[in-house]
């Protein structure tokens, strides 16, 4: 269980060269976090520091440490814990999350009874620190969040590791290869891997996970579209505060990257010269960058809104005040797609890897994506093959696209119907993943 001379000198020069990244690259980070904003409160607990409350929450506790990177994975984790508490309602939950966007989504979904802390930074006195209040039975880790010194020092606690919904990417199969000599002992650490499919348990094996531990339960997005907060936002009323009816054709371009927003607009601006009533929403992936996409929007000429604008409204105007909705908040793009006509799904046209198609093509909106879907090809290929998605290959074939789809509603319900039975014959993986947990909780 303890790791060999050869290994400790591994970790004191990981260690070593992490201290010295950190220390170089901790403005950068630092500037990230003050540009979202509200980067101050639990601060110290990326240092493994916590306050009382979170220390009285686990004293005398059977523990269950479930890591949830960011929004994503955070969702997934909120409905474990859901599940789990249903199952085991004797047992403590501790969910954890790197970005505040992570965070404001268990804030806002999860009750007080399940603590809510920052993951901490992989420094070994940081993790020790963090590792020592929660003192967990059991850690459960969405995706592939894959941190050396955390790891190792659950190891050292002899703490079993689950690593659930493991998607492994090809950049990310490349990088952990080429430094296989850290990372193959950790990936064959985890006592379970849920893959979500073939050919994510392969690379799993390949890169050191044990194979009798992996299994395929597929992916946990197709069964956590819905959302889990019990207030829901009324984006048909928010939209009427602008003059927006509900007859009105809105395209949708969602979880977008730089670049995007501006070549979304400008097919926009041709298409509306087609369909006059046109409204468009735009989602950046990263809601601080709502002024500079406001800017890009401003500068083509057309009217828009800020979500935030809206709060302080409170009568519909006499006519349409936008054409253009610019989505600066956090957690409410699936509350936006309930109202899309059609949605394009962002990092997909400009970026690498495309964004999550699963919530809109569960609700049957159709959908279309540009090139980059890495990050999601087989959900990406299964819509195309059945028809509930649209990929393109470049802009000039996006705005073709598009103006078909607006001219064609009884495509767009055929796509609709498509996309929600592609979704619907691919849930099951949460449950799946639930029932190969079992055996690895707490007794108590």
């Amino acid at each position: 269980m303890f790791a060999s001379p050869t290994s400790e000198l591994m970790q004191s020069i990981y260690n070593i060269v992490l201290s010295l990244f950190l220390v170089v690259l901790s403005p950068y980070y630092m500037l990230r976090l003050w540009r979202r904003g509200n980067w101050q409160k639990g601060f110290g607990q990326r240092f493994g520091r916590f306050d009382h409350k979170v220390k009285q929450s686990v004293t005398n506790s059977h523990t269950v440490w479930i890591h949830g990177v960011s929004v994503g994975e955070a969702n997934i984790a909120i409905h474990i814990v859901q599940k789990l508490h249903a199952l085991r309602p004797l047992l403590k939950f501790v969910v954890s999350a790197t970005t505040t966007t992570g965070m404001e989504q268990y804030v806002r979904k999860l009750p007080s009874y399940v603590t809510k802390i920052y993951y901490p930074i992989d420094l070994r006195k940081c993790v020790d620190r963090a590792l020592g209040v929660i003192h967990p039975e059991l850690i459960i880790l969405v995706e592939a969040e894959i941190w050396p010194n955390f790891l190792w020092r659950a190891r050292r606690r002899k703490i079993p590791v689950v690593l659930v919904n493991a998607r492994i990417s090809r950049k990310s199969f490349a990088r952990y290869q080429q430094f296989g000599f850290l990372f193959r002992p950790l990936f064959g650490q985890f006592v379970l891997v849920g893959a979500q499919n073939s050919e994510d348990k392969d690379r799993l094996i390949a890169l050191g996970c044990r194979p009798e531990v992996v299994h395929v339960t597929g992916a946990m997005k197709f069964d956590v579209t819905a959302p889990v907060i019990q207030t829901r936002l009324d984006v048909r009323k928010l939209l009427s505060l602008i003059g927006v009816s509900e007859s009105t054709p809105i395209l949708l371009a969602g979880s977008t990257h730089p670049g995007e927003e501006k070549v979304i607009a400008q097919i926009y601006l041709n298409l509306k010269k087609q369909f006059p009533t046109l409204f468009l929403i735009l989602v950046p992936r990263h809601f601080e960058r709502g002024s500079a996409v406001g800017s890009e929007v401003r500068d083509l000429g057309i009217r828009f809104h800020y979500r935030t604008d809206l709060s302080a409204l409170r009568q519909p105007p006499d006519e349409r005040s936008s054409d253009c909705l610019v989505v600066n908040t956090t957690g409410e793009l699936i509350y936006f797609y309930e109202v899309a006509t059609v949605v394009f799904i962002g990092k997909s046209l400009l970026g690498e890897g495309g964004q999550n198609p699963i919530e809109p093509a569960s609700m049957g909106i159709p959908v279309v994506f540009g090139p980059h879907m890495d990050n999601f090809q087989e959900i990406a290929q299964a819509l195309v093959q059945n028809g509930g998605a649209i990929q393109v290959p470049d802009a000039a074939d996006l705005e073709s696209t598009l103006e078909k789809l607006f001219l064609s509603p009884s495509k767009r319900v055929a796509m609709g119907a498509a996309a929600i039975e592609t979704t619907k014959e691919r849930q099951g993986a949460l449950g799946k993943t639930l029932d190969l947990i079992e055996e690895f909780f707490p007794r108590h």
